[in-house]
């Protein structure tokens, strides 16, 4: 399969203020909206499980189809509100099956377009894995990170974040009862498409942290769109004061982008690292709340040429994590157009992974996925829209390589 572009409907010439959605909304926000228009109190609290039941569980996108609810109050909450996801605004497909998303948010007044990030879809063997934004742009600057490079616009809504699984189990045919939208890639095995979700998309994740927070709950609300927190991995670059009430308020899997074991270098590729130098960082991990042989951190460790691949640097990264419950996840270097780094060799990696493994850690490496639409680790920008007239034919034709896909 080629990687392709499918490009949905151009944006409006005048962007219109639309009817607030209930999509992605909490309980609470929820029953604000049917307070709104005068539902009483004793009876929002079923009407609250109603409406949950069909916009998570079900998926729906008209009122009309919730037939447990009266015809009055769906017409009421017809008039006041809607039941709109974000716009696909472009879907990338990679050779490997990788999709890339590039949603354009509601507008929130009448000279706003809208905020616009990226999500990425990989399916595998025995998941599917949904790679969700909680920022638009990134305020951290890593230096070997693409998305890094766009400034930070602001933090996404809770329903912003939730509402990106909800495009993605709509554009996948994911959703019970409802017929699969033109050109959904539809699974033929009777699984979920999504069954994970990692917050490695645009932003740090822990800088949004109540909005991250809210979105969980209702992601992982059994009777709705029901993920397990075990299912979902949050990833930080190592935000210390917040590590604990991650794992005390949402009880998710945690990842750390790591990526050096000596605070000179780290300063250079995270430099949150000057704030929080990684013996604060480590010392966090080892009291992260629930921390088990079942419940390993993830230490994610990009591949960097010359850079942090030595046989050195694999030993000291050992000896660092002792004590610790963790996976070392080794990532090949994805470029992105303008980057000094280059990727390790591959015979370097091997090496690298080796020291780990002997020493007693799992350290797989990561298979790179998506590369050729600019969707693998560290390479999310929200200027899809911008591919020129070139780029797209290229990405047509399955020629596309870093320089060529340029943002």
């Amino acid at each position: 399969m080629n990687p392709s572009v499918v490009e949905a409907a151009p944006p409006a010439a005048e962007p219109v203020v639309r009817r607030p959605s209930l999509a992605g909304r909490t309980r609470a926000g929820l029953d604000a909206a049917l307070a709104e228009i005068g539902v009483p109190e004793k009876e929002r609290r079923m009407r609250v499980g109603q409406l949950w039941n069909w916009i998570y569980h079900y998926g729906v996108r008209d009122f009309q189809e919730m037939t447990t609810i009266g015809k009055g109050l769906r017409a009421q909450l017809a008039e006041h509100f809607s039941l709109d996801l974000p716009e696909v605004t472009a879907e990338q497909v990679s050779s490997d099956g990788t999709r890339k998303w590039l949603l354009r948010m509601a507008p929130t007044g009448p000279r706003d377009r809208g905020a616009e990030i990226e999500c990425v879809y990989i399916p595998e063997v025995d998941r599917g894995t949904l790679c969700v934004s909680s920022q638009v742009g990134c305020t951290l600057t890593c230096t070997f990170c693409h998305t890094g490079t766009q400034r930070l616009v602001r933090n996404l809504t809770t329903e912003e974040i939730v509402t990106q699984l909800m495009v993605a189990r709509d554009r996948l045919g994911d959703f019970p009862n409802r017929s699969a939208p033109d050109g959904a890639f539809v699974p033929n095995d009777g699984g979920r498409f999504v069954s994970n979700i990692v917050f490695m998309g645009m932003g740090e994740p822990l800088y949004n942290f109540d909005g991250v927070r809210d979105a969980i709950g209702v992601i992982t609300d059994d009777q709705g769109l029901s993920l397990g927190r075990r299912r979902i991995t949050v990833s930080t670059s190592g935000v210390v004061p917040q590590i604990g009430p991650l794992g005390d308020e949402m009880g998710t899997m945690l990842a750390i982008s790591l990526h050096a074991v000596r605070d000179d270098l780290r300063n250079e590729l995270v430099p949150l690292n000057r704030k929080y130098p990684i013996k604060d960082l480590l010392d966090a991990c080892r009291n992260y709340p629930g921390l088990s042989n079942a419940k390993r951190i993830t230490f994610e460790y990009v591949m960097l040429k010359g850079v942090n691949d030595s046989d050195a640097e694999a030993r000291e990264l050992v000896r660092l994590l002792k004590g610790i419950p963790a996976k070392i996840n080794l990532i090949p270097f994805n470029p992105w157009p303008g980057t000094k780094y280059e990727c390790s060799d591959w015979e370097r990696i091997e090496r690298f992974s080796e020291i780990v493994f002997r020493a007693g850690y799992a350290s797989p490496v990561r298979t790179p996925r998506g590369r050729d639409i600019l969707a693998a680790c560290g390479q999310l920008k929200s200027e899809t829209e911008k591919l020129s007239a070139r780029a797209r034919l290229m990405l047509e034709q399955g020629e596309v390589d870093a320089a060529a896909a340029a943002h």
